[in-house]
């Protein structure tokens, strides 16, 4: 089992869409950054390619670099998702939050974590994101920004072969071999 850690904030301001999730939320400011800056995600994805000992999404997808341009981040998602399959490691389960004192955003919650777990092709409940404010205090209180958390863990495919063939039932459980 590894376990990751991520963080992200951005910037609110003016002329931007505010996409936190996948979702497009309507609120009068957005978020600033070199892609749509959808914090949430990035700090799944820096959990993600921490807990596989890949880095972070700036090795990935630096700012410097004019493909990733306003590109969704649910795409950098998808390609995180990639990269750690191709090191044979499952996602077990995420739980993040994001930290905004406006807009509220338990209305969008349940369709973030659907796209979440559809781009990562994980079931939903593998999958948990909460809100909260910080009471109106720091940047994200004064409305100056938004940040978010994440945790996740990962198996390998190795430790989970391991656990099928030690069961007790067999060497997959429903043989009686082994």
């Amino acid at each position: 089992m590894r376990v990751g850690i991520g963080y992200d904030v951005h910037k609110l301001v003016e002329n931007r869409k505010l996409i936190l999730g996948g979702v497009e939320i309507p609120h009068t400011l957005g978020l600033l950054g070199h892609s749509d800056a959808d914090v949430l995600l990035h700090a799944i994805m820096d959990a993600l390619l921490g807990a596989a000992a890949l880095g972070d999404i700036g090795k990935h997808f630096p700012d410097t670099d004019e493909q990733y341009k306003g590109i969704s981040s649910i795409r950098l998602l998808e390609h995180v998702r990639d990269l750690i399959e191709k090191e044979g490691y499952l996602i077990e389960n995420i739980d993040a939050t994001v930290i905004a004192q406006k807009p509220k955003l338990r209305p969008y919650i349940d369709k973030m974590q659907e796209n979440i777990a559809n781009a990562l092709k994980i079931e939903k409940n593998q999958v948990n994101v909460k809100a909260t404010t910080e009471e109106r205090l720091g940047f994200t209180g004064r409305e100056e920004g938004i940040s978010s958390q994440a945790i996740c863990a990962l198996s390998s495919l190795y430790e989970n072969s391991v656990m099928v063939s030690d069961s007790t039932g067999g060497c997959c459980g429903g043989c009686q071999r082994g």
